[in-house]
């Protein structure tokens, strides 16, 4: 070292040198870059993953219906249809679910012999007690559902909303929400909110894709009052 140089400056530099790396830490920036986008993607995967295929399958319980029911065997033995069974009363409102007393002139003895058949006329018939059905398509307290005014005012066909359940020689499995205790017909069987039929769900917004198209999504053609009030009480 020459007797100019100052030996403090010398101490300042030798740190400085020492504090910074050898090489740029580029390298590993990007590295951890390209880690943490990784992780956002893998973690967004298996978020879907969870919230579409295994949350619904553990946010819904199946339950059995009481007596298991063929709709083709009683379409083929009745007159009017769907209307045999499930009708409307003088007053204008649906029935909606059969009776036993409806139930009864065809079932007051075991007519087939099968398990459900017997199931039903003895714990059901016999006692007079009413089955316990267990109803897909029943809406949300807070809602009022004119039967009548869709099928008499709108001429829609049962089959648009409840589809070809006529020709059903089973009953499906009652699907029921662990938190709301509603069906899952009424929200659909798909999270992400697609649907093949227009039976596949009965949410407002399928509601509101016919009343828009008939151009009174914002009053109700029978009386007049705001679309809300109609149908929620």
């Amino acid at each position: 070292m020459s007797s100019n140089e100052d030996p403090k400056a010398k101490d300042v530099n030798d740190d400085a040198h020492a504090a910074s790396p050898a090489h740029p830490p580029s390298d590993e920036k990007s590295g951890g870059g390209a880690y943490l986008f990784l992780s956002f993607i893998v973690g967004l995967a298996l978020s879907m993953v969870v919230g579409w295929a295994v949350f619904p399958k553990v946010l819904y319980s199946k339950k059995s219906q009481p007596v298991d029911f063929s709709h083709k065997v009683h379409i083929e033995e009745v007159d009017n249809g769907c209307e045999s069974c499930h009708f409307f009363r003088e007053d204008g409102t649906f029935s909606g679910v059969p009776k036993l007393e409806q139930c009864i002139d065809c079932h007051e003895e075991v007519m087939v012999g099968t398990e459900n058949e017997t199931v039903f006329v003895e714990q059901y018939v016999a006692k007079e007690r009413e089955v316990p059905w267990l109803v897909y398509s029943r809406q949300p307290d807070c809602v009022f559902f004119s039967h009548a005014a869709h099928i008499y005012g709108a001429q829609m066909e049962c089959r648009t909303c409840h589809g070809d359940i006529g020709t059903s020689d089973t009953l499906k499995p009652y699907e029921e929400n662990r938190i709301t205790g509603y069906s899952r017909d009424i929200w659909g069987h798909s999270i992400a909110g697609f649907k093949h039929n227009s039976w596949d769900r009965m949410k407002m917004d399928d509601c509101a894709e016919c009343h828009e198209t008939a151009g009174i999504h914002d009053s109700s053609v029978q009386t007049g009052r705001d679309a809300c009030f109609v149908c929620h009480k």
